[in-house]
């Protein structure tokens, strides 16, 4: 780590960056040679690395702030007095499985209900994203912003898909509609896709599937550069809640709308 960066960020989260880079470290290792893949539901994997990379993280955030608590997707749970990581340990199983460069570690540092720090690591890519509540976001050392776009027909969106999307006809529907409204709509997990709405890469990512693992570390990235994070009706984002919009601010309202309104006939470019 940059002594730069050390001086920047918290003992908390410069713990978090190195826990992060450590597990990705793991991963590295083991992309694309998982031994066991079993399903957590129909078309949700996990393997073993999963696992051992949420033990590696667990164990080097608990050894540091033994106060803290701990919510990881892989099942490891405590409680603590001073707030609690929340972590996905591999955010991308499946890209991890073919060996997509596609996934990433994701953790989040919450104390009295408030987003404290996020961190994301995408291993492959050797992109560290870093965010401390009021100090900005940045990547890999250097200050990030949200992209200043506000025609949608200049913008580029992500969503995550799954059951809940497709298999209903009215969603469908105002995802298409919206479709032909922007320039572009991309499927992406959620960590590496709110890294880059941060970024600038991305405007807008959207989903109404999320757990709190997924979205905790990015929806900070996203606040700290400038962007608007809430929930798919415009409301304050609850982590408890599956649905989130996070965006660079300038479309969001048109965001809401547009995923909340009926399809009726075909919509203006804007």
């Amino acid at each position: 780590m940059k002594r730069a960066m050390r001086e920047r960020f918290s003992v908390e989260t410069r713990t978090a960056i190195v826990a992060a880079q450590t597990a990705g470290d793991l991963l590295l290792r083991r992309a694309g040679r998982a031994r066991r893949v079993r399903l957590k539901s129909a078309k949700d994997p996990v393997t073993e690395v999963d696992v051992a990379a949420e033990r590696c993280i667990r164990e080097m955030l608990g050894r540091r702030f033994p106060r803290i608590g701990f919510l990881g997707e892989e099942g490891s749970t405590s409680e603590g007095p001073d707030g609690r990581w929340i972590v996905d340990p591999l955010d991308g199983t499946i890209a991890f499985v073919t060996d997509l460069p596609l996934y990433s570690v994701l953790i989040a540092l919450e104390r009295d209900g408030i987003l404290r720090s996020g961190v994301i690591y995408v291993p492959r890519l050797q992109e560290l994203f870093v965010a401390e509540r009021g100090r900005g976001a940045w990547l890999n050392g250097r200050r990030i912003h949200v992209s200043p776009r506000r025609r949608l027909v200049e913008c580029a969106i992500a969503l995550w898909h799954d059951d809940s999307v497709w298999g209903r006809r009215a969603l469908r529907e105002r995802i298409a509609a919206l479709a032909l409204r922007v320039r572009n709509v991309r499927i992406f997990g959620a960590g590496y896709a709110l890294a880059n709405v941060a970024a600038g890469r991305l405007d807008a990512y959207w989903e109404q599937s999320a757990k709190s693992w997924d979205v905790a570390a990015g929806a900070l990235l996203v606040e700290e550069a400038g962007g608007r994070v809430t929930d798919g009706r415009g409301r304050p984002l609850d982590l408890s809640q599956p649905t989130i919009l996070a965006t660079n601010g300038h479309i969001h309202q048109r965001l809401v709308a547009a995923l909340a309104t009926p399809v009726r006939g075909r919509s203006r470019r804007t």
